[in-house]
């Protein structure tokens, strides 16, 4: 797999697996770990390595299913090539809820089962071995900072959320004044050990600095535009707080590289464990389940070395920016397209919009005609085949993505995935019908009732302020396109609120599923 003009997904072939075989249910669990790994069922893939051999080079902050999905299952694919045994992750939780997976891979000798699950139902279950330790961080916190001032830890990886980077949502920056930030500062006056992922990543480098151990890589994994350099500027930040100059060594001298990483990983259900345990006689836990699409584009910024994962398919580049623009305004951009209108037509997963040909019209049009033609050249990345497999996963059944969570926080979500499409075509002249579509599904999902009258629960930050002004839509149908802060200056442009008030009176007009067919008749911008 590569995303250099061949197949975007990660299918068996690149697993080891041989062709797919039929399920057979009722098999005898086996309690996973190292010792039972042999008596494992045959279709089950494992670690081909002595995991013995195996040496902590990178240590991870947030072990969820992602980073197990993703990372992990990466850094086991070249162990199996029998490469990168020097990169086997230490995971760390800092949560409370982190215990429980601490326990859970404990158990298991840090082994866990990963299950692509495609299409058409058929499961592909694989046991992941590249985790080789986890440390609760409150239980025991000197163990976290010895393995991260280890000098053969060279990186240390970051899925935390976008949550997890603690920035004020209104004016972008580090939230200094978040009570738990204020305690940790206070307690480090005192001689107290970190708390925070922040905490505890200032702190390793204060030591390593120290002890005059080169700086480790922060490698952050989380889904969120230019995440190297937001983790910089929170990690930096809070540095400032308790040691100024850290802060200007973490700002300077510190690796950050961004990434663009892709795929869908649902919570673990008790399917997925009844599978697991039922069908392929795995004792786990805490199992993963995930698609078969799987993508990372990392840039080349490491102070200390990587593995070689262009050998499993990551793309490594100069410049991650070009592949991330096509992922926000291709990939997530879609998901606001089916997410608003889709609700109001009655669905409620993904799935079901995106197999509707009337979903598949208009996401076609808007990516071929609108939203391709604004994004820069990304090297090897071919976009007919990217958008067919959009569509691909976004039909994908066993996935079973909810159309509330793609629609909830559309103020933060539409100015990031959908305005900069409007905008860089008003640029070029050109009015993006479909692009402002989308932001009028939006509108209209602010609205709060849906088409039979029944409340629609908007999950979002700005919740109030979007409901407020979702209410005055009656009167103003600019009403939600007039906050500067989620659409800049687009309502003042004549183009635009033509177009945008139009269309809002439509979709009251004539319901969800014909603004479709409206818009679907639409000329294409050429």
């Amino acid at each position: 797999m590569t995303v250099c003009g061949e197949p975007l997904t990660v299918f068996p072939s690149l697993w080891g697996y041989g062709p797919r075989r039929p399920i057979v249910a009722d098999v005898k669990a086996t309690p996973l770990s190292q010792k039972t790994l042999p008596d494992l069922d045959a279709r089950v893939a494992k670690p081909v390595y002595d995991r013995s051999e195996v040496s902590v080079g990178i240590v991870h902050f947030g072990v969820g299913n992602f980073h197990r999905a993703h990372q992990a299952m990466y850094l086991d694919t070249l162990m199996n090539r029998g490469e990168a045994l020097d990169w086997g992750v230490c995971g760390v939780g800092v949560m409370p809820n982190d215990k429980a997976m601490a326990e859970a891979l404990a158990k298991q000798d840090h082994l866990y089962t990963l299950v692509l699950k495609d299409g058409h139902g058929n499961l592909e279950p694989r046991v992941i071995g590249s985790i080789v330790d986890y440390v609760y961080a409150p239980d025991d916190p000197q163990r976290v900072l010895d393995v991260m001032t280890a000098p053969t830890t060279r990186i240390v990886s970051l899925t935390v959320t976008e949550g997890g980077y603690n920035i004020d949502n209104t004016t972008g920056a580090f939230d200094v004044d978040n009570p738990v930030i204020v305690a940790e500062v206070e307690g480090h006056g005192r001689g107290e050990p970190p708390v925070t992922v922040y905490g505890y990543v200032a702190e390793a480098l204060r030591l390593r600095r120290e002890r005059g151990i080169p700086p480790f890589t922060v490698m952050s994994c989380d889904n969120i535009q230019s995440n190297g350099e937001v983790a910089r500027s929170s990690i930096a930040s809070f540095a400032g707080l308790v040691d100024p100059d850290l802060a200007g060594f973490i700002r300077t001298e510190v690796p950050f590289p961004n990434a663009m990483v892709d795929r869908i990983t649902p919570v673990t259900t008790p399917d997925v464990i009844e599978a697991v345990s039922g069908v392929f006689g795995i004792d786990d836990a805490w199992p993963v389940a995930c698609e078969p699409f799987t993508q990372w584009v990392l840039q080349e910024n490491f102070g200390l070395g990587r593995p070689p994962l262009e050998d499993v398919g990551v793309q490594v580049v100069a410049d991650v920016e070009p592949y991330e623009l096509a992922k926000l305004r291709l990939l997530n951009a879609g998901h606001q397209a089916i997410a608003y209108a889709g609700h109001l037509m009655g669905y409620t997963y993904a799935h079901e919009s995106a197999s509707d040909p009337l979903f598949v019209q208009f996401l076609r049009d808007y990516w071929d005609d609108e939203a391709r033609r604004t994004l820069p050249v990304a090297e090897g990345l071919d976009l007919d085949r990217y958008t067919a497999t959009l569509l691909e996963r976004f039909a994908n059944p066993e996935v079973r993505d909810t159309l509330a969570r793609l629609a909830s926080y559309g103020s933060d979500r539409i100015p990031k995935f959908v305005v900069p499409v409007i905008r860089a075509n008003l640029a070029a002249g050109l009015v993006s019908t479909r692009a402002i579509a989308i932001a009028v599904t939006w509108a209209r999902y602010a609205e709060a009732v849906d088409e039979q009258g029944q409340p629609i629960e908007v999950v979002d930050v700005e919740k109030d302020e979007v409901l407020a002004r979702g209410a005055r839509q009656t009167e103003d149908p600019l009403a939600l396109a007039r906050s500067t802060r989620w659409f800049g200056d687009l309502a003042d442009d004549p183009r635009f609120a033509e177009v945008y008030t139009a269309q809002l009176a439509l979709l009251h007009e004539v319901g969800a599923r014909e603004f479709l067919v409206r818009v679907n008749a639409q000329p294409h911008l050429g």
